[in-house]
């Protein structure tokens, strides 16, 4: 299960996010396919309606109906509902994943990812800060450099404790091999810790990432069902 989650899963890193770090002979395919950024416009959602939509698809409604919701625009994300909750829903892009990822440049990403008051306010802000560079024309070296000249002058926010995230979304596409993969939650955590985690240990149900370009763990967890209530793979 661990080797099929490094096959599939990062374009989210965060998450993907979104995300994390695939390394095989079908991300060598990507590697050939996307060697740089497409047109903006493959990259954005006519229709800003959808977008909210699909942003707060991420989580369980009970969570995603009170949140913030930003957009993205030809200028940086934007927010286009304001929330209650502390919440904070997006669909974050391709650039999500670290800069070595295969399909960085993939515009067919859409990773709606729903993350809590503590990453809201911390971990989100690197994504943000990288995509306004990635629209800015930057390269990846550039992106890679700016992010830890803001981390080293704490430009940017500390990480804080007890960040995660929610990705629940049954039309999330995270990349051209997983795609809608699986419902899961995060958890963002300072440094390589997965060990104190126990992570991809047989048997745990806790899968790991290492991202030294944002200098985080982030811990994977599936879970059981997307965020309309219904059953998801179990495989």
């Amino acid at each position: 299960m661990h080797k099929t989650l490094r096959v599939i899963d990062p374009a989210f890193l965060l998450q993907v996010v979104l995300i994390a770090a695939v390394y095989s002979a079908g991300a060598q395919t990507g590697k050939r396919a996307y060697p740089a950024m497409a047109p903006l416009d493959q990259y954005l959602i006519a229709d800003e309606n959808s977008e909210v939509a699909l942003a707060r698809s991420a989580a369980p409604a009970s969570i995603s109906d009170s949140a913030e919701v930003m957009v993205l625009s030809r200028d940086g994300y934007k927010t286009a509902v304001k929330g209650t909750n502390g919440f904070l829903c997006l669909v974050e892009r391709s650039w999500g994943a670290a800069t070595d990822e295969p399909e960085f440049w993939n515009p067919r990403v859409r990773a709606p990812i729903c993350f809590n008051p503590a990453a809201a306010r911390t971990f989100v802000q690197i994504f943000l800060m990288k995509t306004k560079l990635v629209l800015a024309g930057k390269s990846k070296e550039e992106i890679v450099a700016a992010t830890a000249s803001a981390l080293d002058k704490r430009e940017l926010p500390a990480l804080e404790p007890g960040a995660m995230c929610y990705m629940l979304s049954r039309q999330q596409y995270l990349n051209d091999r997983g795609k809608s993969w699986h419902p899961h939650v995060m958890f963002f955590v300072t440094g390589d810790t997965a060990k104190s985690w126990g992570a991809d240990l047989p048997g745990s149900p806790v899968m790991a990432a290492n991202d030294p370009e944002e200098r985080a763990t982030i811990f994977m967890v599936w879970v059981g069902k997307w965020s309309d209530g219904t059953a998801a793979p179990s495989e």
